[in-house]
């Protein structure tokens, strides 16, 4: 994660004086026009494989003249550093819109200014931090003059262009060859190597690395707890068996340019038939044969979003979860903040039921009955609820600034019964949401309950049905001391303060960001792992700690354990346990 420099007073007077000057870039949402934080930033500006990816160069007439040179140049800053927040096609996400109408109009000289000193509305101030030069911050004032190139679709064609079934299933074992406890088994993302350390929940010991797509996302297990599913932010998808002697990858396919969600049907009469991805370009989802990953129907997420009912050219899938007690995925649309259920029993004559909720719909989990499913809308600062037994939308609860909850938390508050909890990438809070409206109906669908965590930056909350802490990561706080650390609350006295757990220190390593994240419960509930992730050219851990005395057990290191970042227990996953 590169670093971003905070924004100097002198530059913050400069964008200030100039968006007065200019007037402020239009915005296609109320919520272009908060600040945006350091940690959203942080999170934000990670690069995009669409970088690499060719695309036609548009010339247009009225904006300054760039060579092809410059022009590829120029595309790959955009995608490595600007995509993530101002969209793959410009049109504006996270960050405003910078299509050339707007940005021929502000001129080369403004759009340097802004570029190289950043703006109290959150764009960061690439020039004077020292990540790009003066040539370079010239160079991005010219290109976002031009027409922006539009990347290549990614059709069934090229789909089955990149499907391998590696072991036929005719060929892979009729029954489990290991003697593995799958159960407590763990997938770890090795972030920028492109694999997964499989690790023995009892032993600690990596059982086998496995080549995937690049910075896997996510992985997923299948009904049975057979089969393995990771997805990649190249779109890669790898099947692996864990049934294997040595488990490992038996199909793979590649379903678009980039992505970031998969999962498997889950109910029973369908278990292991399908999995389905989506992707954040194409904007679309594909839905799969379970165990070949041969690709079956694709469907496109363009269309109106839910607000002001205007056409989006490029609305991400974000995350995908399946219902346990009905054949469906529900599927959430990012910037149209549409969540689809899709119901797979017959793709030839798709089923869809569209709920509008909110727009830049993320991440998000299931409450602790398995009938509603929350879901972060970030930069809304809504988190919408489904009722998935009716079909409908629930609630649209008011949360903190940016909720990021990965799958959230369930526990019973000592006041208010169940709860979903969710942290926040813009501010300190951990909001707790009631989520019995048949016992607790005064509690349902409200935040009762606001707790203040060590800072801004959180990107994963977690607890366990056997466990009475609540832990909350802060790993893109700017702040390096925070970012090294977990706060632990005790769910039985939330008013007591949180204690903080020096998790970095107890790795023992040397020099790097050791960032702290994703904390993930072993099956047994009493002990939690945290990544320690540093950069790929230096040392990296797993810290795991014993969840009832809050202690260090055990810290897992080794030279195959690179970048670190997600965690997945093989029977939380695959039974939604959080």
């Amino acid at each position: 994660m590169r670093r971003i420099a905070r924004i100097s007073p002198v530059a913050w007077m400069v964008a200030t004086a100039l968006a007065a000057a200019t007037g402020a870039v239009s915005a296609q949402a109320p919520s272009h026009d908060k600040k945006v934080t350091e940690p959203e930033i942080r999170y934000q500006a990670g690069s995009s494989p669409l970088g690499q990816e060719e695309m036609h160069q548009n010339i247009n007439p009225k904006a300054p003249p760039m060579t092809k040179a410059e022009f590829d140049q120029g595309r790959q800053i955009y995608f490595q550093r600007c995509a993530g927040c101002h969209g793959v096609l410009r049109k504006g996400a996270t960050g405003k819109p910078l299509t050339s109408d707007i940005t021929l109009q502000r001129g080369t000289e403004i759009l340097k200014t802004f570029i190289k000193y950043g703006s109290p509305a959150g764009m960061p101030n690439w020039g004077t931090s020292g990540e790009l030069s003066d040539a370079e911050v010239d160079l991005m004032a010219r290109y976002v003059q031009q027409e922006p190139p539009t990347p290549p679709e990614f059709g069934m064609a090229d789909m089955k262009k990149t499907w391998k079934v590696i072991v036929p299933p005719e060929q892979r074992p009729k029954k489990k060859m290991n003697k593995l406890d799958l159960d407590n088994l763990f997938s770890v993302t090795l972030r920028d190597t492109g694999e997964i350390a499989l690790i023995d929940g009892a032993s600690k010991k990596i059982v086998n690395i496995v080549k995937t797509g690049y910075a896997v996302h996510i992985s997923r297990v299948s009904a049975s707890g057979r089969y393995l599913y990771v997805i990649g932010r190249d779109a890669k998808i790898n099947l692996v068996d864990l049934w294997m002697e040595n488990p490992d990858n038996v199909a793979e396919i590649r379903v678009g340019l980039e992505a970031r969600s998969v999962e498997t049907s889950k109910d029973k009469k369908y278990a292991d038939k399908f999995a389905i991805a989506g992707s954040y370009w194409p904007p679309q989802y594909v839905v799969m044969k379970g165990d070949t990953l041969e690709p079956l129907k694709i469907q496109a997420t363009r269309g109106m979003t839910v607000d002001t009912q205007e056409f989006h050219p490029e609305p991400r899938v974000a995350s995908i979860v399946a219902l346990h007690d009905k054949p469906q995925f529900i599927v959430n649309v990012k910037e149209t903040g549409k969540i689809l259920l899709v119901d797979y029993t017959d793709l030839k004559n798709l089923k869809t039921t569209e709920i509008g909720a909110a727009r830049f719909l993320h991440d998000g989990g299931w409450d602790a009955s398995k009938r509603y499913f929350l879901v972060a809308a970030n930069e809304s600062n809504k988190v919408a609820v489904v009722d998935s037994k009716e079909s409908k939308l629930a609630a649209l609860v008011d949360v903190g600034r940016i909720p990021h909850p990965g799958r959230g938390a369930n526990f019973k508050d000592p006041k208010y019964g169940p709860v979903w909890a969710t942290g926040h990438l813009g501010d300190e809070s951990i909001a707790l949401i009631g989520t019995d409206p048949k016992g607790h109906p005064k509690s349902a669908w409200k935040v009762v309950r606001s707790l203040k965590a060590q800072g801004g930056g959180n990107l994963f909350i977690k607890t366990h049905p056997k466990s009475m802490n609540l832990w909350v990561d802060t790993p893109l706080n700017p702040d390096a001391k925070i970012a090294q650390s977990v706060a632990v609350f005790d769910i039985r006295n939330l008013d007591k303060p949180f204690e903080v757990l020096p998790i970095a220190d107890w790795a023992q390593l040397g020099e790097g960001a050791k960032r702290i994240t994703q904390p993930e419960y072993n099956k047994a509930g009493d002990e939690v792992w945290f990544s320690v992730w540093s950069a790929k050219n230096q040392q990296s851990a797993i810290v795991v700690v014993d969840d009832r005395t809050r202690k260090l057990k055990a810290v897992i290191k080794d030279p195959k354990l690179i970048t670190p970042t997600g965690k997945f227990n093989v029977y939380n996953t695959q039974h939604d346990v959080y």
